[in-house]
């Protein structure tokens, strides 16, 4: 039986969430080795500083195997704060538990008490397991486009 928990990151979480976001950023997404500093600073700028943003650890018999990253900007439409589901990663050997589920319910629900405008997120055309999941979590597509500049 697994012992499942969904909490705010700690400074005690350092080290084992640096390792899972470099397991995100290099194995799911394919990108280059992020230097050990820089992510150490990273999630340290968010523990010292809540009003950029939060990072949510999920755990398994007490070890951390996913996350999920809010950032805070303004809505001028609302006149409020809005947060931005920038990650929501589970390691693969994890998945199948509803954990990547219990972080989003906890992103949305610090949300609505927090009385932000809403959240936002976006995620890759093909990747209909993670649409799956927010479809069934009450997530809409939007009617904005996205887009980007390098």
């Amino acid at each position: 039986m697994h012992q499942t928990a969904v909490r705010e990151a700690e400074e005690r979480d350092i080290p084992e969430l640096c390792y899972l976001m470099r397991k995100y950023i290099v194995d799911f997404y394919k990108r280059d080795t992020p230097k050990d500093s820089d992510l150490r600073a990273h999630i340290e700028l968010l523990l010292i500083s809540p009003e950029l943003g939060l990072q949510l650890v999920a755990e398994v018999n007490h070890q951390i195997v996913g996350f999920a990253t809010l950032y805070f900007t303004f809505s001028t439409l609302s006149l409020k704060r809005t947060a931005i589901l920038n990650d929501l990663f589970v390691s693969s050997e994890f998945r199948g538990l509803k954990l990547g589920e219990h972080l989003f319910k906890e992103c949305a629900k610090f949300v609505r008490e927090n009385d932000l405008a809403g959240m936002t997120w976006e995620t890759a055309e093909d990747n209909k397991i993670a649409q799956s999941l927010y479809e069934k979590l009450g997530g809409k597509r939007s009617e904005w486009l996205h887009y980007e500049l390098s």
